[in-house]
């Protein structure tokens, strides 16, 4: 079905003016105004302007989507061919470099004359439906294109979706369980400690849904977590660092906190010191992520903490393809994770 926004009409109309005015100029030859004048009056310039116009939106609006397109090759086939011989027997351009420039006078009988091949008027023929053809397959490539790649972000959004339904619970449920903790022994931080996670609460049901955030929140949720996690830790066991300027710099949200909230889950002794280090560094085009903890427990793939990381490096493989690096490591009983993301 044709259907033309205004930008498209003028366009339309501003190429079929140029196409009416190419052989008024190329029969002007440098000749003064009256004669660039007189073979727009003319009954072959109008026929020779009319056939090719006609026949390019024909082919483009009609043929192709009506039968090439859905493959009836033989039958668009056979009307190009019935268009070729009308534009054979009609010699559109034949017939406008033969006329006298002068108006026919009124009542003078069309003499006709016996057909003669007219290779331009074939060879403009054969241009404008090979145009119309190309025009018609680029458009309609652009479009499955276009349908491709909304369907892919479609696929890209329910996938993220999904993700962050599970990283979310996982999250919730462990930190929800120190506070029980803090609770049972009557800790007197267990005020603060649901302050606390209110605000990251806060974060994740207001901010966590969009793809990117403001770093300033992630880094606030972090600082947040972490002073949660040290009410149940000796003090100095772990080292926070931020350097470098956060404002205006975007992240996927949850993808740093994932990595912190795994530290405090296999990182943890009640035996022996867990020394913990966490640095974030940001410049102007890249985000750079360290931490570092020893391994205490025995990591199982199977629990929802291998789903976080796992669920976390797919999510970096959507949102940041060939902008990340992840480097996750267990040399010497230690756990480190380096991670880079490029920023705009």
């Amino acid at each position: 079905m044709l259907s033309l926004g205004a930008p498209q009409i003028s366009i339309h109309i501003v190429c079929c003016l140029l196409f009416m005015i190419f052989p008024l100029l190329f029969m002007h030859n440098g000749k003064g105004y009256t004669e660039l004048i007189a073979p727009a009056m003319h009954y072959s310039y109008w026929l020779f302007c009319s056939c090719y116009i006609i026949l390019f939106y024909f082919n483009r609006y009609y043929l192709m989507p009506r039968f090439f397109i859905p493959g009836k090759y033989g039958i668009y086939v056979a009307m190009a061919l019935l268009l070729c011989s009308g534009i054979f027997f009609l010699q559109p351009f034949d017939r406008l470099l033969q006329q006298k420039w002068a108006v026919p006078p009124i009542g003078a009988k069309w003499v006709y004359k016996s057909p003669v091949i007219d290779i331009t008027s074939l060879f403009i023929f054969f241009m404008i439906m090979a145009l119309g053809a190309a025009i018609t397959t680029t458009r309609r490539w652009q479009l499955t294109e276009q349908r491709a790649i909304r369907a892919e972000r479609e696929k890209i959004r329910a996938e993220l979706s999904f993700l962050k339904a599970q990283v979310h619970p996982h999250f919730l449920f462990n930190t929800l369980n120190n506070i029980y903790t803090l609770a049972l022994t009557k800790n007197n931080y267990t005020a603060d400690s649901i302050l606390r996670l209110s605000n990251i609460m806060r974060y994740i049901t207001d901010d966590v849904c969009a793809d990117y955030v403001p770093l300033l929140q992630e880094e606030e949720c972090i600082r947040d977590y972490i002073a949660l996690q040290q009410l149940r830790l000796r003090p100095g066991l772990v080292s926070y660092k931020v350097t470098g300027v956060l404002e205006r710099k975007m992240i996927s949200p949850l993808v740093l906190m994932t990595f912190v909230e795994n530290m405090f889950k296999y990182g943890v002794s009640k035996h022996m010191p867990a020394p913990m280090i966490i640095h974030l560094e940001v410049n102007e085009h890249h985000i750079n992520f360290f931490c570092r903890n020893r391994i205490y427990r025995e990591r199982k793939p199977e629990h929802s903490s291998g789903v976080g990381i796992a669920n976390t490096r797919h999510r970096l493989e959507l949102l940041y393809p060939q902008k990340h690096v992840l480097n996750i490591t267990t040399d010497n009983n230690l756990y480190t994770v380096r991670l880079t993301l490029q920023i705009d």
